[in-house]
């Protein structure tokens, strides 16, 4: 573990005026208001990071009026290592406004060897929340996502083990992630009968992957479930940091897992400058005008970001201040990101 978890800070006491600076939006048709831009643990959160900058962001998050955490079984490294450390960071900083939080955390991916370790099993999505439950030293999450749809076990089983730890009282309400449109519809007929209408769903979505469009976000508007996008930024890619090449610290450079410097082509860079003079005529980075594009849609309840610095998060909140496009801004976005 890093030894600059050592590091001290001063007790921790949030903004005053914490809420007023956020924009809220209704999560589907349900009683949860989420923040605009919600804060993602996936990078930067594992045991090889700085404690010290974790909590520092995370302050930072609820200084600004986020009030929404996204946690998975699987995030660090190693596996369990952010919901660890937030744990840690919860005790220290942030139980007296445990009641003020939105916490999620999820399973689905492969989380410990074996066969119970991975996927959609009542076994496996009970024992994993249990053991997220120990790590974070909390009773419940507010809510559990099953991460990616099981082409093996039966939804019906998959759903009602989300029933039933709604049930248990480890969660206040589930999701899903990922989940195509019909896989949507059957999930969400499954969780109706049983009395846990499903609340949120969690997809990948940005200007250069718009899957979601596809008929997914039109089932989520007639199912009344909200919708987080994740990877609103395409991994860094829609950012002006691959404008000039390579930057060191970039994700492409740091780790290719999730973005391989072979997928930021000549052709895509050209996209990503065009779109970039569009952001600096509307008076905003690319990072926020890419955010904005996507919460133009009000079924899109929030957008999960991640990020390293707290500067990167103050840009992304900023984002607020410009949400609406014109027209011809639409038009000319359209036509760079279809062609």
């Amino acid at each position: 573990m890093n030894i600059r978890d050592q590091e001290p800070l001063p007790m921790y006491v949030p903004a005053y005026q914490r809420y007023e600076q956020m924009k809220y939006r209704r999560c589907g048709k349900s009683g949860i208001d989420l923040p605009l831009i919600s804060l993602g643990l996936w990078h930067n959160f594992g045991h090889n990071d700085d404690f010290k900058n974790q909590r520092e962001l995370l302050r930072a998050a609820f200084d600004m009026g986020i009030t929404h955490f996204d946690l998975a079984n699987n995030y660090g490294p190693p596996y369990g290592a952010a919901e660890e450390n937030f744990g840690r960071i919860l005790k220290k900083d942030f139980l007296p406004y445990r009641d003020e939080l939105i916490l999620s955390s999820k399973a689905g991916w492969d989380m410990w060897p074996g066969p119970y370790g991975n996927f959609g099993s009542r076994k496996y999505l009970i024992a994993s929340l249990d053991r997220s439950l120990k790590s974070m030293g909390v009773e419940y999450v507010d809510i559990f996502y099953h991460h990616r749809p099981d082409p093996k076990t039966p939804m019906e089983e998959t759903m009602g083990a989300l029933d039933q730890i709604v049930r248990q009282g480890k969660a206040l309400y589930v999701g899903i992630s990922q989940y195509n449109a019909e896989e949507t519809a059957k999930a969400s007929k499954i969780l109706k009968d049983l009395g846990t209408p499903c609340l949120i769903h969690q997809p990948r979505y940005n200007m250069l992957d718009r899957w979601v469009e596809g008929g997914l976000l039109d089932v989520l508007e007639q199912e009344g479930i909200g919708a987080i996008a994740f990877s609103p930024l395409e991994q860094g890619v829609l950012t002006d940091k691959y404008l000039n090449g390579f930057p060191e610290d970039s994700r492409a450079v740091k780790d290719g897992r999730y973005l391989k410097k072979d997928a930021i082509t000549p052709e895509l860079i050209q996209k990503v400058k065009d779109l970039n003079d569009i952001a600096q005529s509307r008076g905003q980075s690319l990072a926020q005008m890419a955010i904005a594009w996507l919460l133009k849609d009000d079924r899109i309840s929030t957008v999960l970001v991640g990020v390293s610095k707290v500067t990167q998060l103050k840009d992304n909140v900023n984002t607020l201040k410009n949400l609406s496009f014109d027209k011809e801004e639409l038009k000319k976005i359209r036509e760079i990101i279809t062609r």
